[in-house]
């Protein structure tokens, strides 16, 4: 199955799968290699679960691998000199909400990270800003109801 969807990622989010894949590739997957090879040396396989867990990771950082070259070969990188009079992927912006302010930078769902309030243009509070400008109210459904945001800046 070809899977033909652009991934949009920051420059800083593309270094950041790289060194992942690079990580992977020469550290973590020779290791497991190794652990395997040791654990088959052991004897009867059936009942070696060092043998069995080294065989799983192998597995799980393969498939990690796979993942990483897809997203890597389907990258779309954001422009980080983007407009600043409406939002963008790669758009830093200051909201507020019920008098509060917030600062979201808009990404790639790859990139998405709410603890460090990196928000994907594909989330519903994304998609309500995408294109909007400062001044601009938007109303985003939460599940505790209807959430009115206030664009404050654009960087």
């Amino acid at each position: 199955m070809i899977n033909n969807k652009k991934n949009f990622l920051t420059p800083k989010g593309l270094d950041e799968l790289k060194e992942e894949l690079e990580e992977i590739k020469k550290v973590k997957r020779p290791d497991v290699v190794t652990r395997l090879s040791a654990a088959r040396e052991m004897g009867d396989l059936s009942e070696n679960a060092e043998y069995t867990a080294a065989r799983e990771e192998l597995a799980f950082i393969d498939n990690r691998i796979d993942e990483l070259e897809m997203l890597l070969k389907q990258a779309v990188v954001i422009d980080d000199k983007h407009d600043t009079h409406a939002i963008a992927l790669g758009s830093e912006v200051e909201l507020t909400v019920n008098g509060k302010k917030e600062i979201f930078t808009l990404v790639g769902e790859w990139e998405a990270d709410p603890m460090e309030k990196k928000i994907s243009h594909e989330s519903p509070l994304g998609k309500a800003l995408m294109g909007k400008t400062v001044g601009d109210e938007i109303e985003v459904d939460a599940p505790a109801g209807k959430i009115t945001y206030k664009i404050v800046s654009i960087k």
